[in-house]
């Protein structure tokens, strides 16, 4: 994708405003300066960014104004190690409820519609993401955010809400209670924006035949805003994101070379309008590819766009030499007609070997799930090279959950 001078000119203006504010930017630029970036050459040359890098930065080393400028500080969900500060300005704040707003629009919410939120808020950027969009949008919001399964439920009949805001896996959860409870004529949905976790078409088909509603995959990280900073259209062609306000590359994971238009890659974000805490190229270990730009999308919108996220580089797992990521495991459950979207993996070491044992929820007889069984160890043979001790188990017998999923667990470390 070609480099607009527009872009060069605001990543100039972010590497002076880094420079100025000292930080870990200010060792890792020592020898460049803003005017030394002239062409995209020059600007895949500078070094990558890490989230080690912002944790060493901790508390609010990535700041890059005067405190008295900072209005709010979010941190990332993860829950190990030295929190992730993200400080942000007046600005930022108000750049990002444009971005969630923009966001809402392409997905086809207008004002007149009643946003239900259940993600988190607090530290976690998303509750408050989907809030500060929707009031820049004008639609009412009811602001829930997780848990309660019983009151999310009155207050969507009640309120008749119109369009949930969740992880894929809450918005399963609800659906199945919807479902069971037999309350689905009483529940007004049309929409649902579903982010924060990778999902896969399984999933995704069975949420909205079951809520009856359009599905919408919004993209983000806290470091980068939050959630809003990419969606897919109508069309489901990719995520569009926005390009005034962030500049995005593929790259090799192993060698950081800066991939093709097309090629699956890990995506490294630049902000170019951010002040709290610009980052540059910051690898974001998320797997996806750039959608080429010669490739129309029928929406018309001129945002480019990346496609859905595979999984994570550092959700790989490697089982008897073989790399797996989450999404070859969705790929194979699309194949299997009778294979549901739920399933988990345990990986342990037997008799100095690794083992991998695949939980797969079926709505099948009891007497077909020894052939269930059978097609799912021949599918992951064929489609990854891998042989695993395949469980059939029943719809709804795999946990749920309120937030994220974990659907892999290895114990062999």
């Amino acid at each position: 994708m070609k480099m607009k001078e527009e872009t060069l000119r605001d990543i100039r203006r972010q590497i002076k405003r880094v420079k100025a504010a000292g930080g870990f930017y200010y060792e890792k630029l020592i020898g460049i300066e803003p005017d030394d970036i002239k062409t995209r050459e020059d600007f895949e040359k500078l070094p990558f960014s890490e989230k080690a890098d912002l944790r060493d930065a901790y508390p609010l080393g990535l700041s890059a104004v005067p405190e008295d400028e900072i209005v709010r500080i979010h941190s990332s969900s993860g829950t190990t190690g030295t929190p992730v500060i993200v400080p942000y300005t007046k600005k930022d704040v108000e750049d990002w409820a444009e971005l969630f707003k923009r966001c809402y629009e392409i997905a086809g919410v207008t004002p007149r519609d009643r946003i239900h939120i259940t993600p988190g808020y607090g530290l976690w950027t998303a509750g408050i993401g989907f809030q500060l969009g929707a009031e820049k949008l004008g639609a009412m919001t009811i602001p829930m955010g997780p848990g309660n399964t019983d009151k999310q439920l009155r207050f969507m009949q009640d309120m008749k809400s119109t369009v949930l805001c969740a992880t894929s896996s809450y918005a399963l959860l609800l659906a199945e209670e919807i479902e069971k409870r037999g309350i689905k004529d009483k529940i007004y949905l049309k929409k649902g924006i579903i982010g924060s976790e990778r999902w896969g078409e399984k999933m995704r088909s069975r949420i909205a035949d079951e809520l009856g509603v359009e599905l919408y995959d919004i993209y983000g990280l806290t470091e980068v805003y939050g959630p809003g900073i990419a969606i897919n259209c109508e069309y489901n062609t990719g995520m569009h994101y926005f390009d005034d306000y962030l500049y995005f590359e593929i790259v090799d994971p192993k060698t950081g070379k800066v991939l093709p238009d097309g090629e699956l890659g890990e995506l490294v974000i630049t902000t170019l309008k951010k002040e709290g805490a610009p980052l540059i190229r910051y690898r974001t270990h998320d797997l996806t590819r750039i959608v080429p730009d010669d490739v129309l999308c029928p929406c018309g919108r001129k945002y480019p766009r990346i496609d859905v996220i595979l999984g994570r580089t550092d959700d790989m797992v490697k089982v008897k030499g073989v790399n797996i990521f989450p999404g070859q495991i969705d790929e194979i459950l699309k194949a299997i007609p009778s294979a549901s979207s739920e399933y988990q993996v345990f990986i342990d070491h037997e008799n100095g070997r690794d083992r991998m044992t695949v939980f797969v929820e079926t709505d099948i007889d009891e007497d077909k799930k020894k052939d269930f069984e059978r097609e799912l160890k021949e599918e992951f043979k064929s489609k990854i090279n891998v042989g695993i001790v395949p469980k059939a188990v029943a719809i709804g017998d795999l946990p749920r959950s309120e937030k994220k999923s974990t659907r892999i667990f290895d114990y062999r470390y």
